[in-house]
């Protein structure tokens, strides 16, 4: 099993101001997000074609409608974000699908699973034991290779 940082999220209602912080004073580029349900930015370190150089993921919130994102990444109370409670959540590459979703299943944690659209990730979403999200992101063909596999 591998394992990496991939990035970090930020939750918040003011996207053009954090948007701003980290592009504008911080340097980072904006670059392309897949077509998440909830407005949004993926900021880059590097160069843009690759995905993996989006070092901060800024989730904004839709006053006027939260369905998408409550239903993605689930419902948190705004009085919650400020400081570190903006943080939405930390995220990991990872290897061996199977192997974790077998070490989950015998430790009686159910993640929350999500395949990212247009990216070739498939994520699993635990909570650890102080409440932080983390993100493991898998290789899209590991999830394919086990919906292939027969049920028993």
């Amino acid at each position: 099993m591998g394992i990496s940082l991939n990035h970090f999220s930020i939750r918040t209602t003011d996207l053009a101001a954090t948007r701003a912080f980290y592009v504008d004073l911080l340097g980072l580029q904006e670059g392309p997000r897949p077509a998440f349900p909830f407005p949004g930015y993926w900021l880059y370190q590097g160069p843009k074609e690759a995905y993996a150089n989006a070092a901060v993921h800024v989730i904004g919130i839709d006053p006027n409608d939260r369905s998408g994102l409550e239903g993605y990444l689930g419902e948190r109370n705004e009085t919650s974000l400020k400081g570190s409670g903006a943080v939405d959540h930390v995220a990991f590459f990872a290897t061996d699908l199977a192997g974790m979703l077998q070490r989950l299943r015998a430790a009686g944690v159910e993640p929350r699973e999500r395949t990212v659209p247009g990216v070739g990730l498939h994520q699993l979403f635990l909570d650890d034991p102080s409440g932080v999200v983390v993100e493991l992101n898998y290789p899209v063909a590991e999830k394919q290779a086990l919906d292939q596999q027969p049920t028993t």
